[in-house]
């Protein structure tokens, strides 16, 4: 009700501002114009009177007649310019009262026929709740979130919310969502697996302890879980054990069927060991990732032995950038800043300091905190 009063108010004001030029009046009135004609024939009546005692000629008592006269006859003509005047001002003021107030009741009128002035307000938080197909992605995320932070419980919801998180590259909340998954309707192996990939999302691809063990968890739940099996394939394959991660994606190959999703994800992932393999040129900086994720002093020598081999390679065939970039990152990932430094500088005095790939070089070691001194 208040608005509607509101809305008549600011209506009548607004209606008012523009009518109120129309409303201004000629300052001259019938009495004043009266009044100049009697001044007049007072004026007249004296011309004849000097006349007739003399002082002043016939000539000249025409002459003021005269001029007399007309200036009678020019009040008259205004007052009756007057008169249409004021005829042409009241039709332009009820013209334009009638088209000022046929706005607002026009609009109204079809308001009410049209709109629906009974429907209650919309503030924003009924919109969010009511409307939430229409809503963008991270608006969905975010009422989810809050629904979740007061019903902790809701396993429907961290259910919905978990790969959400898994295509927004959110890992971390993922984990999050799905412990609370597990924790509120118990292990399955696919959620196990869920979890691994979530774990190895969080590690930029890579399968380190952490979901390794996940992953064999899940299998212990479903030894025939594809998700898991492929991720310990690729773990094998990151620690440089290439026959025996293609053993383990062979396998898997034989039990799944053939419109399974991951037949077409497993044989890619052996034609890649195949190629790492035939090429022999140092360890990928996947496998140094993970293998420097891992204890042992038997590892790490193996490690050592594959990036020194690397080293050797690019000694003798220094055009290769490829291999300078990954020998570069695998002393980042052993964490020996001075061996990496010491690389980029032979890089560089190899493909000469002004040329386009030592810059490519320089620019990629110095997103990993490498620089020349």
């Amino acid at each position: 009700m208040l608005f509607w009063i509101l809305a008549a108010f600011l209506t009548f004001v607004a209606a008012f501002a523009v009518l109120r030029p129309f409303a201004v009046r000629s300052t001259m009135s019938e009495d004043a114009r009266a009044h100049d004609i009697e001044v007049y024939r007072d004026q007249l009546e004296e011309v004849e009177r000097d006349a007739e005692r003399g002082l002043i000629g016939q000539q000249e008592a025409e002459q003021a007649r005269a001029e007399i006269g007309r200036r009678i006859l020019r009040v008259s003509d205004t007052a009756g310019g007057h008169k249409e005047h004021l005829t042409s001002q009241r039709v332009t003021r009820l013209t334009a009262a009638i088209a000022v107030l046929a706005v607002p009741l026009v609009s109204w009128g079809l308001y009410v026929f049209t709109g629906s002035p009974g429907m209650p307000a919309q503030p924003l938080h009924a919109r969010m709740t009511e409307e939430p197909a229409e809503a963008p992605i991270d608006e969905l995320v975010a009422r989810a979130e809050t629904h979740l932070a007061d019903n902790p419980d809701d396993v429907r919801g961290w259910q919905v919310l978990a790969p959400v998180y898994m295509r927004m590259g959110r890992f971390g909340d993922a984990q999050t969502a799905l412990r609370n998954i597990m924790r509120l309707s118990g292990n399955t192996a696919d959620m196990k697996a869920a979890l691994g990939e979530a774990i190895v999302g969080s590690a930029q691809g890579m399968v380190t302890a952490e979901a390794e063990a996940v992953f064999q968890e899940a299998l212990v739940l479903d030894p025939r879980e594809p998700k898991a099996r492929f991720f310990l394939g690729l773990a094998r394959a990151q620690d440089g054990a290439t026959d025996e991660a293609r053993s383990l994606w062979r396998e898997m190959l034989d039990d799944l069927p053939e419109a399974s999703p991951w037949r077409s994800a497993v044989e890619q992932a052996m034609a890649r060991s195949d190629g790492a393999a035939e090429s022999g040129a140092g360890p990928s900086e996947d496998e140094v990732a993970a293998a420097s994720d891992l204890s042992g002093a038997d590892r790490q020598q193996m490690i050592e032995g594959m990036v020194a081999g690397l080293d050797e390679k690019l000694r003798e065939n220094p055009a290769d950038l490829d291999g300078w970039r990954r020998l570069i990152r695998s002393y980042m990932v052993l964490q020996r800043p001075e061996a990496a430094r010491e690389a980029l500088g032979r890089a560089v005095a190899a493909f000469g300091p002004e040329a386009p790939e030592s810059d490519d070089l320089k620019g990629f070691a110095a997103d990993l905190g490498v620089g020349i001194e």
